[in-house]
């Protein structure tokens, strides 16, 4: 059972091999998860479009989150959050490796499509 969240890292999210997706909570229209990001992006051209809210905070390590529409990507760092309407397309253009960016999300609303 999780219960730190800078701890107790995926063996692939460890090797740096693969983003991670750890659910910590789910209720009715609530999910909560913890991502742990390696160097990971979103791939060229690809945006989140995502029927439920959410929000999201950097727990360690940064990144870089772009919602569509602005100019500018937001710099994420430890302690920043974003919170992200439900069907606003969005994208990461990168995230740290070393340390590991640690993500805390928080879905809210129709939480049916976590992963689009």
């Amino acid at each position: 059972m999780l219960t730190n969240l800078l701890q107790a890292f995926p063996a692939v999210a460890q090797a740096g091999s693969a983003e991670t997706f750890e659910q910590l909570l789910s209720a009715p229209n609530l999910l909560i998860e913890r991502i742990v990001s390696t160097g990971q992006a979103s791939p060229p051209d690809f945006w989140y479009c995502q029927t439920q809210g959410e929000w999201v905070l950097i727990v360690q390590g940064e990144a870089g989150l772009q919602l569509e529409g602005e100019l500018q990507e937001r710099h994420l760092r430890v302690g920043d959050f974003v919170a992200i309407p439900p069907g606003c397309r969005h994208r990461v253009n990168w995230t740290s490796a070393e340390p590991p960016t640690v993500w805390l999300a928080v879905h809210y609303g129709d939480i049916a499509d976590t992963a689009a």
